[in-house]
């Protein structure tokens, strides 16, 4: 796999983010069975959408605790708009203790 940035989170020494191409995305994510999550407002998500994506915005007051709700042993696929949000919120899930997580390299802007 075509792994454009790969790090350890010191604080989750378990915990893996990756930013994949829009191409590795698109392959990997192309499946209902995976957790897809776009992190962007629901008004942006309303003008689009990858897949079968869920919606937890970043900015809600409760993002961490409705992305808690997932399951942590499985991967998680995140996008937003260019890919600030998705890597802010890849370091919060992180710190929540997922321990595999994928990311949109440029976000939605690049799909």
């Amino acid at each position: 796999m075509g792994i454009l940035d790969q790090f350890k989170n010191k604080s989750n020494a378990g915990a893996k983010l990756e930013i994949i191409s829009k191409e590795e995305f698109k392959k990997l994510a192309d499946n209902a069975n995976v957790t897809l999550i776009d992190v962007r407002t629901p008004e942006e998500f309303r003008e689009g959408k990858i897949f079968h994506a869920k919606n937890i915005n970043y900015f809600d007051n409760d993002f961490s605790s409705k992305i808690n709700e997932l399951d942590k042993e499985k991967p998680v696929y995140l996008y937003c708009r260019s890919g600030n949000r998705s890597q802010k919120a890849a370091k919060k899930m992180q710190k929540l203790g997922f321990k595999h997580i994928i990311d949109l390299e440029g976000g939605y802007m690049n799909w």
